[in-house]
């Protein structure tokens, strides 16, 4: 199996929830895989949901890619969150409000400096493509993390052959989804003092996964990122490039 991997971050992200309030709009706490999709569809040249017609069950990324076999990495997301930061500025377009003057007041969390190293399963036709236009810096539509306030910056392209598969993996260094593996909580009175597990960390959020056929609504699955020890696997795991990864 070969797999691509490359380094996506930017100044700010903000992958915009849709169950919020009318005050606020909330973001993910990390890149999720519509998301994801989205970007190698901006890079590809593929449609979004503007350019969805009537008779098509879903947009055209999405078709297209929805069976890339993907997993995402966290780097600098102490104990696995990134800093979010409540950002507010106006729309003053006219019609952005029904107020006087046509003023509206927005207010968005934003994520702070995240980055993720991206791995996606070489496997197919549109995943081959992919790695073509990565390797020789080609997009077709700028890339942008969510919004296009957020562009991208796409580093540290590479694709490793020597993946090597876990059947019983101990750790994990990727985000993965609960249901596959139960996490083993550490007995502090095991441990050295001088040891890294003694500050271990759970990070677990919803996270959309796919798209509803008939709404086009995200379909989400509970993620968790740890530095504990994992256990009850009911997935695969794979070494790649010295990680721990699982796929979805």
């Amino acid at each position: 199996m070969r797999v691509l991997k490359f380094r996506l971050s930017g100044e700010t992200a903000f992958f915009k929830k849709p169950d919020v309030n009318t005050y606020f709009y909330f973001t993910y706490g990390h890149l999720h895989k519509i998301a994801l999709l989205g970007l190698f569809g901006a890079i590809l040249g593929y449609g979004g949901y503007a350019q969805q017609k009537k008779d098509e069950m879903f947009p055209a990324f999405y078709e297209r890619l929805k069976n890339l076999q993907l997993s995402v990495v966290p780097i600098g997301a102490v104990g696995g969150v990134f800093p979010k930061k409540i950002q507010v500025f106006n729309n003053s377009v006219g019609y952005a409000s029904q107020e006087q003057g046509g003023n509206l007041v927005v207010r968005e969390q934003w994520l702070e400096s995240p980055a993720w190293d991206i791995y996606v399963q070489v496997a197919c036709e549109e995943s081959e493509k992919l790695a073509d236009y990565l390797n020789i810096r080609k997009s077709i539509f700028i890339p942008y993390l969510g919004k296009n306030d957020h562009l991208a910056s796409i580093s540290d392209v590479e694709i490793f052959s020597d993946v090597i598969r876990y059947e019983q993996p101990e750790r994990l260094d990727s985000l993965f989804l609960k249901q596959d593996f139960a996490i083993h909580f550490p007995d502090y009175d095991d441990y050295d003092e001088d040891e890294e597990d003694m500050n271990p960390y759970k990070y677990e959020e919803k996270l959309p996964v796919a798209l509803n056929a008939q709404t086009n609504l995200y379909e989400v699955k509970t993620f968790v990122l740890t530095n504990m020890k994992v256990s009850e696997r009911k997935k695969v795991a794979y070494s790649v490039g010295g990680r721990i990864l699982t796929f979805y």
